[in-house]
């Protein structure tokens, strides 16, 4: 078995795995200053999606330009979250004049050759014919408890020495309120795991809970109002359930009321769909029932005493940079981070130096700035201990990929597990 690791190599986005040449995992993008994509180019025949964030998914819809175009297999949640994230990097990319490798003529041919996969099904890519590979394989799919439709993708050569891999994507051992966490893993030669929040352990749920809710209160009785950037799917969805919990009805708009309606089609993937549905009900969604047009404008949410849960997660655009640029200079109120900052975004520039960019201009701001830990991904604890856990079957080769520590990472599997571990660069080819 070869392996090609194309991006989410000692760092996080843009994640690709090559496996024989003609199977792929993920296809995703790196959003910052500069858009970046998947190393080389790739013409897989199977393409394996482990869930609907841009960083694993973002890309996919360019490989179908290449004929015969692939066959893609996701579960119903991604392949729906799928055609939302792309429909939207057209749209942001014909608004910014920026370059995007896919048209949406393309999006037609993507959805007709996407194959919808439940987790615990296995089955064999020899029932695809069409296929043409070069040797047989079996697949299963396994909940992955990241966001709903998360999977983990385990694959086995049926030739050869048939060899095995299994690939957490994006992976979390934890219940949210939105989604339970990752289902028990099978066995394989080769482990591919994620490292974001290697050496890091979150706090508990319920304390960041306790602490989110109190600074919200505390900021609202001060005559200040509280925006909350974050990621439209999975992120929106779980603290607005947080937020109805505490009696608390925010103003919500942007990309997270699209990915809600989508969800909701899927409740098999949902922890509680009825909490889900209460709590966007107690919101004031101003894309429907409080959207009123004005001079070609809709109404936005008042500016004080609001509680605003809006994208996009990182600002990189979406209404929450309106928000942002209208209560910057308001010390009484409070920008709360609930997500990851990416390196080259406004929320990591925030977070590091309390500036942002918008039109080409610098904003300095003089709000209030915290971040909470609401991470849909296994902490350190976690993944050592699924490492150790999956490790005792036999397994061969680890490779560390999507985290900032995925040497330190691989070093610790060596020298605590026993296993030979890596964390390739990009474009590293690897024989098992």
């Amino acid at each position: 078995m070869e392996l090609q690791f194309l991006g989410a190599c000692r760092d996080i986005g843009r994640s690709g795995i090559l496996v024989n040449g003609e199977i792929l995992f993920d296809y995703g993008i790196k959003v910052g200053e500069v858009t970046e994509y998947p190393s080389g180019s790739v013409f897989p025949k199977a393409v394996f999606v482990s869930h609907g964030h841009l960083d694993h998914a973002g890309a996919i819809p360019g490989l179908v330009r290449y004929m015969p175009a692939p066959r893609f297999f996701m579960t119903p949640p991604t392949a729906s979250l799928s055609e939302m994230l792309a429909r939207d990097t057209l749209k942001i990319a014909a608004a910014d004049g920026d370059f995007c490798p896919f048209m949406e003529d393309d999006l037609p041919t993507l959805f007709r050759q996407t194959t919808e996969i439940d987790p615990g099904k296995s089955f064999d890519l020899s029932e695809y014919d069409e296929l043409n590979l070069n040797m047989d394989y079996k697949v299963r799919f396994f909940d992955a408890g990241h966001i709903p439709g998360a999977s983990s993708i385990f694959l086995k050569e049926k030739m050869g020495d048939g060899k095995s891999v299994y690939y957490t994507g994006d992976v979390n051992h934890q219940d949210t309120r939105l989604v339970g966490k990752a289902t028990e893993a099978a066995h394989a030669d080769v482990l591919i795991i994620e490292s974001t929040y290697f050496g890091r352990d979150h706090p508990p749920r319920a304390e960041t809970e306790k602490r989110f809710i109190e600074d919200i209160y505390e900021t609202i009785n001060r005559g200040g109002s509280v925006l909350i950037p974050a990621f439209a799917i999975g992120r929106t969805q779980e603290i607005l359930m947080l937020l109805h919990a505490n009696g608390i009805s925010p103003y919500i708009e942007g990309m997270g009321v699209e990915a809600y309606n989508r969800l909701i089609r899927f409740p098999n993937y949902l922890r509680d769909k009825k909490e889900l549905v209460e709590a966007f009900q107690s919101a004031i969604n101003l894309q429907q029932k409080d959207k009123i047009k004005s001079g070609g404008h809709h109404r936005h949410a008042p500016l004080h005493g609001s509680v605003i849960l809006t994208t996009s997660g990182m600002l990189e655009g979406g209404p929450a940079l309106y928000y942002l640029e209208k209560l910057k200079n308001d010390p009484r109120s409070r920008l709360m981070f609930t997500g990851y900052q990416a390196e080259g975004t406004n929320g990591r520039q925030i977070l590091n130096s309390k500036f942002f960019e918008k039109d080409g201009k610098i904003h300095h701001i003089n709000m209030q700035v915290n971040r909470y830990d609401f991470s849909a991904h296994s902490g350190d604890k976690d993944l050592k201990k699924f490492v150790k856990s999956f490790c005792k079957n036999g397994t061969e080769k680890v490779f560390c990929v999507h985290g900032e520590n995925t040497e330190e990472f691989a070093k610790w599997v060596e020298e605590n597990v026993g296993v030979e571990a890596f964390a390739p660069e990009i474009g590293d080819k690897f024989v098992i």
